[in-house]
Parts: C-alpha cells; sequence; structure tokens
C-alpha cells in the first residue's frame, strides 16, 4: 500500500477530505522521524514502537579492489512490532 492509498483509505473510512487525511499523515510522519533522529523513541500502544538502534563498527570487504575497510558505528531507525500486531498476523 502507498501512502495514496493509505490517505484514500483514511479519507474514505472517516469522511475527511484527502487534503486533512494527507496533512495529518505527513505530520505524523514528520514528527516521528524527528523524534527518532533525536534519539527518542515513539511508542504506539497496539501498534508498535520506532526505536533508534545503534550498529557496532565492523570491517567491510570490497572484493573488486580487494581491500578492508572499517565501518564506524553509527545508529539506523528501526520499527519494533506490538505483540498484538505480531498476533494480529498469525
Amino acid at each position: 500500500m502507498t501512502k495514496a492509498e493509505l490517505v484514500s483509505k483514511i479519507a474514505e473510512q472517516t469522511g475527511y477530505d484527502r487534503v486533512t487525511v494527507l496533512n495529518v499523515v505527513e505530520e505524523m510522519m514528520t514528527q516521528v522521524k524527528a523524534s527518532v533522529s533525536s534519539n527518542e523513541s515513539v511508542f504506539l500502544r497496539g501498534f508498535g514502537s520506532f526505536i533508534t538502534k545503534t550498529r557496532k563498527e565492523k570491517i567491510a570487504r570490497n572484493i573488486k579492489a580487494e581491500t578492508t575497510i572499517v565501518v564506524p558505528e553509527h545508529k539506523i531507525p528501526a520499527f519494533k512490532p506490538s505483540k498484538e500486531f505480531v498476533k494480529s498476523l498469525k
């Protein structure tokens, strides 16, 4: 499902116009990105959590150039679904 399809479905279900729903969805994504970027987790009860994970430093290889490089420790965004969400998939 694309963002446009999600917006259309929400607008259809709630009766709000698509522009309003699109603005709400966009603002939610902006706030989640801002929170996760500042190492703050976002917890949505019954859905899941948007968190920041730290990847350890590692050695990577460039097979074509036959060289190795050190990839420094870095942070990545992650999503952890709630137990209810996981149960609903079974």
